[in-house]
């Protein structure tokens, strides 16, 4: 009989037009989110492709002993490659809350508890994460848009910072 009426209590809290309209309306802002977040994604898969292929070429070419110059950007590609995929990262994890905070929007129809607090939290935890991938977006492109002597000279230092870590003795 329990179960009887909480089907009854769901379908009676559910069966309202207005408030399943109300619902929907209150999921669009997330939904177009999500959208935005996908197109970004698109970009910022296109520009990793775009530097894995990059540094497997220079490798392939290094290895040949072809690569001359471009060799040196490898640590640079390197770290526009870390970048772009914190970046993708980050804006995946973005775009997984947004669909938890789709579904949690639905879920509040059916349950008796306020998530109010629980939606809230999870939306700014997207924004903080969508704040870290366009940084990183924005880092990679500073990095992409330096002149060619300056992505050499970022690579130097680079290596100075990783050769700089290799030399302390073991303590």
């Amino acid at each position: 009989m329990d179960t009887f009426s909480l089907a009854v209590d769901l379908i009676e809290r559910t069966s309202s037009t207005t408030r399943v309209q109300a619902i929907v309306q209150l999921s669009l802002a997330p939904v177009f989110l999500l959208a935005a977040i996908g197109a970004m994604l698109n970009v910022m898969n296109a520009r990793l492709t775009w530097l894995i292929d990059r540094i497997e070429f220079v490798e392939r070419r290094t290895e040949k002993g072809l690569a001359g110059r471009e060799a040196e950007e490898l640590p640079a590609l390197r770290q526009r490659q870390h970048y772009a995929q914190l970046a993708v990262s980050l804006s995946t994890a973005a775009a997984l809350v947004i669909c938890a905070i789709v579904a949690l929007l639905f879920i509040s129809a059916f349950i008796r508890p306020q998530i109010g607090t629980a939606v809230a939290t999870a939306w700014i935890g997207t924004m903080v994460f969508l704040f870290g991938a366009l940084t990183l977006f924005l880092m990679e492109t500073r990095l992409a848009t330096a002149s060619a002597r300056d992505r050499r000279k970022r690579s130097r230092q680079i290596l100075e910072r990783s050769g700089e870590g290799s030399e302390e003795p073991d303590a």
